[in-house]
């Protein structure tokens, strides 16, 4: 496992892949403000044993890609999209699984739309529509997660011990009942996001995002296998998000975690590959 830089219109993304070459590519997109370390390196090699040639990156803003100023934003929804396509360029790779957590699971859509033909299945983890047509009303994120992340700009992020417990409580506030929360893995992955990343700050850039709108009523023409997975407690994008998915893409089928949130818990990794696995 080596990261490697991958350049893509005037930015450059922190990827590392997992596994050989010469097995299907599994593409992996994680969600908004998150780098790729929260795809943790365990669950990668598990996918890379499964049978995978695993892709994880830092999207703009995150990790070690390229990095804005906080407050400011100068790409679009639309633009992370294609940002993912260059991965699968930069690799050689002419289509793949594409797995999208949260917002990832948005952009993995615009993907499917916009260039079927590089998107063999998808896989939508904690996610929801990218676009919904007027009239369709989906509950709204949770109070407590929107209460904890406002204060996010009034942080001294320079403060590791502060920083570190406020990540790790943004990820309690997400999580479910289905397992005991898992705090010695997301301590861990804070940790190493905080002394990995260029500047943590510029990671809530994510907030300002804009684009995908033109998806809206589009989703059932997604062609490919769609597996969603989604947490029946999730505070983020609760469950009747993915319930819409799985009634609006044509190829969908739905698996309800019952009492899990908005998370990857190690504890569901094998039955989330099993079911990647089980995609056709």
């Amino acid at each position: 496992m080596t990261e490697r830089m991958i350049p893509t219109h005037g930015a450059e993304l922190c990827t590392e892949a997992f596994g050989q070459p010469h097995q299907p590519a599994l593409l992996l997109i994680m969600g908004a403000c998150a780098s790729m370390l929260w795809w943790p390196q365990e669950f990668c090699e598990r996918l890379a044993q499964a049978g995978y040639f695993v892709i994880r990156f830092d999207h703009r803003d995150t990790g070690r890609s390229t990095c804005y100023e906080p407050g400011t934003i100068h790409y679009s929804l639309d633009d992370m999209m294609e940002d993912a396509v260059a991965i699968l360029d930069g690799y050689g790779v002419k289509s793949a699984t594409v797995a999208g957590a949260s917002l990832g699971g948005m952009i993995a859509q615009l993907m499917a739309l916009k260039h079927p033909d590089r998107v063999e299945r998808l896989v939508l983890l904690i996610s929801g529509p990218v676009a919904v047509p007027e009239g369709i009303v989906l509950p709204p994120i949770g109070q407590k997660v929107l209460d904890h992340h406002a204060n996010s700009g009034s942080m001294d992020w320079s403060n590791e011990a502060l920083a570190l417990d406020f990540m790790v409580a943004g990820w309690r506030i997400t999580a479910g009942t289905r397992h005991p929360f898992d705090e010695s893995l997301i301590r861990a992955t804070a940790v190493e996001d905080y002394h990995r990343s260029t500047n943590l700050r510029s990671s809530f850039n994510h907030a300002l995002l804009s684009g995908g709108e033109w998806a809206s009523g589009q989703l059932p023409s997604i062609q490919a296998p769609t597996l969603v997975v989604q947490g029946t407690d999730d505070p983020v994008l609760p469950f009747p998000h993915a319930e819409y998915l799985a009634r609006v893409i044509p190829k969908a089928r739905l698996v309800a975690l019952k009492g899990a949130g908005h998370e990857l818990h190690r504890g569901d990794w094998d039955q989330i590959i099993a079911e990647i696995k089980a995609l056709h």
